[in-house]
């Protein structure tokens, strides 16, 4: 595999990750009573912690598009001018 073709992969990762992250984010503040509603059914969660998983999955989920998929492919990017 070349060195573009890797660049190219990577660019397409990190897009549709962060197309996923932004998604995830969209539904989860566009139906926040339905999540909660759910959930709490589901697991015997109340509100509060719902929120805090929601959160926590959130920034581990950008968190991991970062390290995985944006710094390779600038560092990528970088060396490949």
């Amino acid at each position: 595999m070349s060195l573009t073709q890797l660049v190219d992969f990577f660019q397409w990762m990190t897009l549709i990750n962060v197309g996923l992250l932004m998604f995830s984010a969209l539904m989860v503040s566009s139906f926040k009573s339905l999540i909660f509603r759910f959930h709490g059914q589901m697991f015997g969660l109340a509100p509060e912690q719902i929120s805090l998983v929601l959160y926590g999955f959130l920034g581990t989920y950008k968190l991991l598009i970062f390290v995985f998929n944006l710094v390779p492919y600038l560092a990528m990017l970088i060396i490949s001018n």
